[in-house]
């Protein structure tokens, strides 16, 4: 695999981290009464980067790499 290919798989895996981290938090905070934390749009931020690195992928694979 190329680097762009295993950055896809690493920024789905560290997206899905942390929003199921910032999930959690707000889940916990709900239960206790407390304010609850803000809103990161991590899901929105997750998919701009996959997008990017799959756009970069493409050229890569199409026109840079020989194989």
């Amino acid at each position: 695999m190329c680097a762009f290919c295993v950055a896809i798989l690493a920024a789905v895996a560290v997206g899905a981290n942390l929003n199921s981290k910032q999930l959690a938090a707000r889940r916990i905070a709900e239960e206790k009464g407390t304010k609850l934390p803000a809103e990161k749009p991590i899901v929105k931020a997750t998919v701009g980067v996959v997008v990017l690195l799959t756009a970069a992928s493409v050229v890569y694979h199409t026109t840079i790499s020989p194989l």
